[in-house]
């Protein structure tokens, strides 16, 4: 069940924009324990929401990493997204309108500085992991440095410490697509969502990569001059993010992922800024991500004081986190089994 806490602004964002107040949405699985210490926290990814158990798969389940019967689960939907946090198609209190393409650039910091409101008004001082994947990671991390002992555990899966050229590469090429839908910057809910089913056909290579896609989408006939299976799936992907998402959230967000910068305002040496993280730390990384690369982990493994790195085997690409849910369970619970 989704839950709604109200915070009375103004919230002051990095970019400098304003909101005068802040709804934040909300998921929570389990019970909280008398003493507060089994409180597992999931930053979900760009388009998911605060319903883990409906976009990650067999992981809210007894004897999984995150048991209901063992973890108090809270997910959050971020600042600017779709599922009930404050975003663009929320009422603007200066004006009594939804804010669409006025809404304000927010950052990855933006978003955490919400997960922190939020975990305060509902008395979590501490988590026993703070975990989430992609631009869920891109918050772990940020959450983890802005405050060290919030987190006695903390797991970034398949994410980065900064937003790459390729990165932002795919996620202009989105936006491009989003701009030239001559519905976009209209006033209305539907604006440039044929454009965003279009950005999504493109975010999709990204990230499953072609291995996932020679794997899934052949044809058994060979002898097709036209309508091949893939060119069908990626009309399907887009229509389906089409029929639940907005064009004003996808848009804003992935400029809050490009922005993602760990040593911003913080002396500009990333390996120090890693350096005073204190949870135990663990990083996983996918084979075949070409989105956020194996290699792309090292600064990670090499500058978090207490760290462990494991590799998952995927054909998938950055998709993994989802589909290798066995060797994913596998590797989390040996890592909240490890004494600290």
């Amino acid at each position: 069940m989704i839950r709604y806490e109200h915070f009375d602004g103004p919230l002051q964002l990095e970019g400098g924009g304003v909101l005068p107040e802040v709804t934040v949405a909300y998921s929570t699985y389990g019970e909280l324990s008398p003493a507060r210490d089994n409180v597992i926290w999931v930053c979900h990814a760009l388009t998911a929401n605060s319903e883990v158990a409906e976009w990650w798969e067999h992981t809210v389940e007894e004897g999984k990493f995150l048991d209901p019967a063992k973890y108090f689960v809270v997910c959050a939907n971020f600042l600017g997204s779709h599922y009930g946090t404050t975003g663009p198609l929320s009422i603007n209190p200066a004006t009594g309108e939804k804010w669409y393409g006025d809404f304000p650039q927010i950052t990855v910091r933006d978003m955490v500085r919400c997960h922190r409101m939020l975990a305060e008004r509902l008395g979590i001082e501490h988590v026993e992991l703070l975990i989430g994947s992609s631009i869920g990671g891109f918050q772990c991390l940020e959450w983890a440095v802005e405050c060290p002992d919030f987190a006695r555990r903390a797991a970034f899966i398949a994410t980065a410490v900064r937003s790459t050229p390729w990165i932002t590469a795919f996620n202009e090429s989105q936006r491009w697509a989003i701009e030239i839908d001559p519905t976009f910057g209209q006033r209305s809910d539907e604006a440039g969502i044929d454009g965003m089913a279009v950005a999504r056909s493109i975010a999709l290579m990204s990230y499953r990569g072609g291995l996932a896609y020679d794997r899934t989408q052949q044809d058994p006939d060979h002898g097709k001059l036209s309508g091949f299976r893939v060119c069908s799936y990626q009309r399907h992907q887009g229509e389906k993010l089409r029929r639940r998402f907005n064009a004003y959230s996808y848009y804003r967000i992935s400029q809050a992922v490009d922005s993602h910068d760990l040593a911003r305002g913080r002396g500009g040496d990333v390996e120090k800024v890693l350096a005073g993280v204190k949870a135990d730390c663990l990083v996983v990384a996918i084979t075949s991500d070409i989105l956020f690369p194996p290699e792309g982990h090292d600064v990670m493994v090499r500058a978090l004081p207490r760290v462990e790195y494991h590799l998952i085997d995927s054909d998938f690409g950055h998709d993994g986190f989802l589909v290798e849910h066995r060797q994913l369970n596998d590797i989390i619970q040996r890592f909240m089994n490890k004494p600290l």
